[in-house]
């Protein structure tokens, strides 16, 4: 029986246990996937916790992103084949050995792919591309300006940016990420706790104010960063660990500017075809090595506990990934 963590009720890593499952019947259009490897982001451990925007039902196992191999077909399905290596995302229930999943969550990958890499690439990739290209508009000549860049979306947005042609100037908390963000290819890297900020990043723009804010931390770090927008800016709210931020409406106005938000998980479900055609794309780039999502640290599925705190932590500079044998 395949093994998956879960709990009855939300809360800390500790209230999650690891448990044998029952196996799943496959409905026409769905693939059994067993599990080689599942990301672990700040976001999931939010969910576990019951403390995300959306509850989803219980009992619950986390996990929104994983990769392996199919095992099995269901009598509909038209987009893959039982041995295909293979992306899936979902609002949950990755963290286990096996997931039953519909066909249109499935991305193959090709035989070379690390799957513990694309464990961790459609979520924040698809999320970066969304906000940058659909929402953005992002265009090569503009500069954007990429909050917590040694983050999983940061990391995604400073790589998407320099494909699209932008300058990319990165905002990160310590070293490490700092450094991650550099490898990435931003242009400038600057200490986000930086008591002159904006003052830098002003410098780092030719004095002029930027283009876009890609902006996945929230709390105090909105109001400075929005402020840095040069005329007809757009200030993309990712998500906010940092807190819910209380933005003074005066400044879109004398800036012309624009709060924009960004909600993968709606986007997918009010405009699912235009979703698959952005998934189809950063696959595209992931297999020509053009995206590439860094990790921190592997952790056996039987750590879960301490691969949950350290992605809550947010300290790691790359991504936290869950293995299964």
């Amino acid at each position: 029986m395949p093994r998956a963590v879960i709990a009855e009720q939300f809360g800390p890593p500790d209230v999650y246990h690891l448990r044998n499952l029952p196996r799943r019947n496959l409905k026409h259009d769905q693939v059994r996937v067993a599990i080689r490897a599942a990301g672990i982001s700040f976001v999931d451990v939010l969910t576990a916790q019951g403390s995300y925007q959306v509850k989803p039902p219980l009992p619950f196992c986390p996990g929104s992103e994983a990769a392996g191999i199919i095992t099995e077909i269901g009598s509909g399905v038209t987009r893959g084949a039982v041995g295909d290596r293979v992306a899936v995302s979902g609002w949950s229930g990755m963290f286990a050995e096996e997931v039953v999943i519909s066909e249109q969550a499935v991305q193959t990958l090709p035989d070379s792919s690390d799957l513990a890499e694309m464990a961790v690439f459609p979520v924040s990739y698809a999320t970066a591309w969304h906000a940058l290209v659909d929402r953005a508009r992002l265009q090569s000549c503009e500069t954007l300006l990429v909050l917590g860049a040694g983050g999983a979306t940061g990391y995604a947005a400073v790589q998407i940016g320099k494909h699209l042609g932008a300058r990319v100037i990165a905002s990160a908390s310590t070293e490490a990420k700092r450094a991650l963000a550099a490898a990435a290819g931003a242009d400038v890297v600057i200490d986000a706790r930086a008591e002159d900020w904006r003052d830098q990043i002003k410098a780092a723009n030719s004095g002029k104010g930027v283009d876009a804010v890609f902006d996945p931390v929230g709390g105090d770090a909105t109001d400075p960063a929005f402020r840095t927008l040069g005329w007809g800016g757009r200030h993309l709210v990712i998500g906010f660990p940092g807190g819910i931020a209380a933005l003074k409406t005066n400044l879109p106005l004398l800036k012309g500017a624009s709060l924009v938000g960004v909600d993968i998980r709606q986007f997918g479900l009010f405009e699912p075809e235009k979703a698959a055609a952005n998934r189809k794309t950063i696959f595209a780039l992931a297999a020509q090595g053009v995206l590439r999502p860094p990790i921190a640290r592997r952790y056996p599925l039987e750590n879960f506990r301490d691969a949950m705190r350290e992605a809550a932590a947010g300290t790691s500079a790359g991504r936290i990934v869950l293995t299964m044998e």
